[in-house]
C-alpha cells in the first residue's frame, strides 16, 4: 500500500508521485472494452477477408477472451509484488504491437495469433481495479469502481456503431488503427500520471504465490468471484452470438448492426451510475443480488417473447439493455467485495476473479457461436443467457446467506 499521506493528498494529476487521477483510471479501463467490441460488426466482412468460415472468425472473440483468463491469474500477483505501474506500461506497449501485428495480418490464424496477443490489454482493466482498492475501503471502492465503469461504458456505447461505419468507409482494418492510436494516448498518459499505489514488496514472485492460498481458501472470495462470472457470461454469450443474429437472423448490414448492438451499454451505464451514486448507503450485497435479478429478468422475458414468436430485432436487442443495467449494478460491487476479501491481495484477487469472469465468458461466447448454427434463430442463445443469468443469482444468495449465518471468512 502507498503511504497513507501520499493517499490522503488525493491525485495530483500528471504528477507520477501520486495516486492516478479517476480519468486515467477511466481511460484505462475503457481501452480493454473497445479492444473487445470494436471489430464485432466487422466479423461478417473479415470472414469473406480472410475466406474462412464464421465459426473460426469468431474465434477472435472467444480466444481473446481465453488469453484475458489465463494472463489475469499472471498479472494479479505480479502486480502484487512488483506494483501496478510497470505491468500497466509493458502490457501497453504490447498491446500496440500486437494491433499492428493484427492489421497486417496475411491469412486467418496469423490475425488470430496476434488477436490472442493483444488480449494482454486486460491488464489495464484488471490493476485500473486494483489500484482504486489500493486507494479506498470496500463500500468506497465499489462506488468508486462504479463511476469509472460508467465512464468506460460511455465509450463501448457507441463503439460498435463506429466500428460498423469505420467497415464501411474504410474496411475492417480501420477499426484496429482507432484501437491503435488510443493505445498510444493511454500508454503516454499512463507514464505521466499513474503513480504507483502498490510499491514492490520485498521477496520474489514465489513469495507472493506462498501468500494466494489465504485467499483460495475464501468461500466468501469464490462466491463474489462466481456472481462476476455468471452474470457478465450472459453478456459474453451475447458477444459471441450477436453478430450471428444480426447478420443471419435478422439480416442487418454492419452499420445498422453496430446501432442496435450497443443497447447493453446503455443500460450498463445507468446501472453503473447507480452503483456510484448508491453503493455506500446501500452495501455490496444488496446492489449485486438487485443486478442479478434485473439480468435474470430481462433475458427472461426476451427469451419468452420470441418463444411464442412475438419477437422482433428491437424487442431482442432493447431488452438487452436490462441485462447491461443489471451488470452495470452486478460488477463494480462484486468486484469491491472480491478485492476487500483479502485487501492485502487486492491484485491476486482481481486477476484471480477476472480471470474465472473471462474465462466462464470465453467459453459460454464459444459455445453461442456453436449453438446458433442449429438453425433455431435466437432461442439457443437467449436459454444460455439465462441460465447463466440465474446461477448469477444462486451465488450472490450464497455469499448473502455465509455472511448471515456462518460470518465472514
Amino acid at each position: 500500500m502507498p503511504e497513507t499521506s501520499q493517499l490522503l493528498q488525493g491525485p495530483r494529476f500528471l504528477d507520477r508521485r501520486s495516486p492516478p487521477n479517476i480519468v486515467t483510471l477511466i481511460l484505462l479501463a475503457s481501452v480493454s472494452g473497445l479492444a473487445l467490441n470494436i471489430f464485432l460488426p466487422s466479423l461478417p466482412n473479415m470472414t469473406a477477408h480472410f475466406d474462412t468460415e464464421y465459426g473460426l472468425m469468431q474465434m477472435a472473440v472467444a480466444f481473446y477472451l481465453g488469453m484475458n483468463a489465463v494472463l489475469q491469474l499472471i498479472i494479479g500477483p505480479i502486480s502484487d509484488r512488483y506494483g501496478r505501474r510497470p505491468i500497466l506500461l509493458g502490457g501497453l506497449v504490447i498491446f500496440l504491437l500486437a494491433t499492428l501485428g493484427c492489421i497486417w495480418a496475411t491469412n486467418v490464424w496469423m490475425f488470430l495469433l496476434f488477436r490472442m496477443l493483444q488480449a494482454v490489454i486486460v491488464v489495464t482493466m484488471a490493476l485500473s481495479r486494483a489500484a482504486i482498492r489500493d486507494m479506498v475501503p470496500e463500500r468506497e471502492a465499489a462506488s468508486m469502481i462504479g463511476y469509472v465503469t460508467m465512464g468506460m461504458a460511455v465509450a463501448p456505447m457507441g463503439v460498435p456503431a463506429i466500428g460498423g461505419s469505420l467497415d464501411a468507409i474504410f474496411g475492417w482494418q480501420a477499426s484496429f488503427w482507432a484501437l491503435f492510436l488510443l493505445g498510444a494516448v493511454v500508454l503516454a498518459l499512463t507514464w505521466a500520471d499513474f503513480g504507483e499505489t502498490a510499491p514492490r514488496k520485498p521477496g520474489g514472485f514465489a513469495a507472493q504465490l506462498r501468500d494466494s492460498p489465504e485467499l483460495f481458501r475464501s468461500p466468501r472470495f469464490w462466491g463474489y468471484a462466481g456472481t462476476l462470472g455468471f452474470a457478465s457470461g450472459a453478456f459474453f454469450a451475447y458477444l459471441g452470438g450477436g453478430p450471428y443474429v444480426g447478420d443471419q437472423v435478422f439480416g442487418m448490414d454492419p452499420a445498422t448492426f453496430g446501432i442496435y448492438f450497443g443497447a447493453p451499454a446503455v443500460g450498463y451505464f445507468i446501472g453503473n451510475f447507480i452503483s456510484g451514486r448508491y453503493s455506500v448507503r446501500f452495501g455490496v450485497n444488496r446492489m449485486v443480488l438487485i443486478g442479478s435479478v434485473v439480468c435474470a429478468a430481462g433475458i427472461t422475458v426476451n427469451l419468452m417473447l420470441f418463444a411464442v414468436d412475438l419477437g422482433t430485432p428491437l424487442s431482442f436487442f432493447g431488452l438487452m439493455s436490462l441485462m447491461g443495467l443489471g451488470n452495470g449494478l452486478v460488477i463494480p460491487n462484486a468486484t469491491a467485495g472480491a478485492l476487500s476479501v483479502r485487501p492485502h491481495l487486492a491484485g491476486t484477487a482481481s486477476g484471480l476473479s477476472g480471470a474465472l469472469m473471462i474465462g466462464l465468458g470465453a467459453g459460454l461466447s464459444a459455445l453461442a457461436g456453436f449453438i446458433l448454427t442449429l438453425g433455431l434463430g435466437t432461442l439457443p442463445l437467449l436459454a444460455l443467457m439465462v441460465v447463466s443469468a440465474y446461477a448469477a443469482i444462486f451465488t450472490i444468495l450464497y455469499v448473502i446467506r455465509r455472511e448471515r449465518i456462518l460470518g465472514v471468512s
